[in-house]
């Protein structure tokens, strides 16, 4: 219902928010949750925990349609950063990780926006060592 409800609103967005057409609907589902919570199956338990837990992120689609149903699409982004983080044996320190982190997205940022990272991270290099600010990420030029 919900699903069919968002790929329908891609199509021709409505009048009123998804999420107010459907509140009724989403308010037993969430008394629904709340009293599964306490549920004697631990799986059922855990699993109303997650949703009530991630509410808002779950059902944000309902307000912006045009957001993915799922992660998938970042998810494979991000799995051959998983890989090489478990053929290296991850980093050696919590900086280590922070910096592998941020080079993560700098690099994905400018892929997706089909720029090179490395001329990017050049030019950072380079304003740090001239004392420069760092310069911003790259943008998309979007034909006039």
């Amino acid at each position: 219902m919900l699903i069919g409800a968002v790929r329908k609103a891609r199509i021709t967005p409505p009048d009123t928010p998804l999420s107010e057409t459907y509140r009724l609907q989403l308010l037993l589902y969430q008394q629904m949750c709340i009293q599964m919570k306490t549920h004697e199956h631990k799986k059922t338990a855990a699993l109303a925990t997650e949703m009530l837990n991630d509410w808002t992120a779950i059902f944000q689609v309902l307000d912006q349609p045009h957001q993915p149903l799922t992660n998938n699409e970042a998810e494979r982004a991000l799995r051959h950063w998983v890989i090489l983080r478990g053929i290296c044996y991850g980093t050696r320190s919590e900086n280590g990780t922070r910096v592998f982190a941020i080079l993560i997205s700098v690099i994905e940022t400018c892929r997706k926006r089909n720029q090179s990272p490395w001329i990017y991270l050049a030019q950072v290099i380079a304003s740090q060592r001239s004392g420069l600010p760092v310069p911003a990420l790259p943008i998309v030029r979007v034909s006039e």
